[in-house]
């Protein structure tokens, strides 16, 4: 019988955490210009002038959103769970069990609106074939939910246009970060 656990001498390699590229000025507008007109515009406006996370941004449901206080509350995101060979998508508490809220743009709240107006007539052209019980803010045509893999890919093939093949979607919410402090937010404010 041993003693002690040989694995404690261990010294554990130091983890190496990805260096982060958040979009500069120039990739920014330039990104906003790549997706002028592209079907998910909105979806990826909002994440980078909110810095929500892309299971965040997907899980967004109308309730959470004061158009006349400006505020969005983040307090689901859409996460995809496995049970028993059958894949699906489900909303959960956000990351850390913790919601939150963000002041949101005039610009961001604009565009919200609009999404709002194109899915009131969607469900009016589909009648009872329009599929949004969960009041998802951005869905298909037929009011599904979209999945990560189908937004993220559309995001890969417009940043490699660009020239950016290795911006990764995260880099929207890092970009919203530093946008924020160089405006003069409070490092802490943006934080959390």
């Amino acid at each position: 019988r041993i003693r002690f656990n040989p694995a404690d001498a261990c010294t554990l390699p130091r983890v190496e955490r990805p260096e982060l590229h958040p979009l500069d000025e120039r990739e920014t507008r330039a990104f906003l210009e790549a997706i002028r007109g592209h079907e998910f515009e909105t979806l990826y406006t909002v994440t980078l002038f909110t810095g929500m996370r892309e299971g965040e941004v997907l899980g967004l449901t109308w309730d959470c959103i004061d158009f006349h206080t400006g505020i969005i509350s983040v307090e689901k995101q859409m996460q995809l769970h496995q049970d028993k060979g059958s894949k699906g998508y489900e909303l959960v508490s956000p990351k850390n069990g913790r919601s939150r809220t963000i002041a949101a743009a005039q610009t961001v709240l604009a565009r919200l609106q609009q999404q709002r107006r194109w899915q009131m007539q969607q469900k009016l052209l589909l009648g009872s074939d329009w599929q949004n019980p969960e009041g998802l803010v951005f869905t298909n045509e037929f009011g599904t939910h979209l999945t990560k893999p189908t937004v993220y890919r559309e995001y890969k093939r417009i940043v490699a246009a660009m020239g950016c093949p290795n911006a990764r979607f995260h880099d929207l919410r890092h970009s919203y970060a530093v946008a924020a402090i160089r405006a003069g937010d409070d490092i802490k404010t943006v934080q959390g």
